[in-house]
C-alpha cells in the first residue's frame, strides 16, 4: 500500500505539485464521470487519499452517485480528505461532496484563497490544502 494517493481534476494537479509524496491519478478539465472512466480501475488502497471531483461537473451530472462509486472502491483504513469546489460557483455539488464526505466520516478541505478565475485555489491555497492534508 502506498502513503499518499491524489485523485482528481486540475485541483487534484495543484495539489500534488505540494505533494511530491503522494502518486497522483489527476487530470485538468476532467468531470467526475470522466475521471472514473479513465481511472476507475486503478488501485485506490492508500494511507492517505486526497480527492478533488466535481468542479467540472454539470449540474445534471449524476455526481453524489459517481462520487459514492468512487468513494467505495478505497478500501481499508485510509484516511480520505475531500477538496471542496468554490462553494461560490457551485453550491449543488459541494453539497454532494459534503454528503458523500460524511457518508464515510471523511475530512472536507475548504480554502478561502483563490485565483481570480475563483475556480483554482492560489498557490498559497494549494500549500494550505496539502499540509491540511497531511
Amino acid at each position: 500500500m502506498i502513503d499518499c494517493l491524489i485523485i482528481g481534476d486540475s485541483i487534484a494537479v495543484g495539489t500534488a505539485q505540494f505533494r511530491p509524496d503522494c502518486v497522483a491519478y489527476a487530470q485538468g478539465g476532467i468531470t467526475s464521470l470522466g475521471w472514473n472512466k479513465k481511472f476507475g480501475d486503478v488501485n485506490l488502497s492508500a494511507e492517505t487519499v486526497i480527492i478533488s471531483l466535481g468542479t467540472n461537473d454539470w449540474v445534471k451530472a449524476d455526481t453524489y452517485a459517481v462520487l459514492m462509486n468512487i468513494r467505495t472502491k478505497i478500501k481499508g483504513n485510509a484516511r480520505v480528505f475531500w477538496i471542496l469546489p468554490n462553494t461560490e460557483s457551485k453550491p449543488l455539488i459541494v453539497h454532494q461532496v459534503r454528503e458523500v464526505a460524511a457518508h464515510f466520516n471523511d475530512t472536507v478541505l475548504p480554502t478561502t484563497r483563490w485565483q481570480k478565475d475563483k475556480i483554482h485555489p492560489s498557490w498559497a491555497g494549494y500549500r494550505e490544502l496539502a499540509e491540511k492534508a497531511r
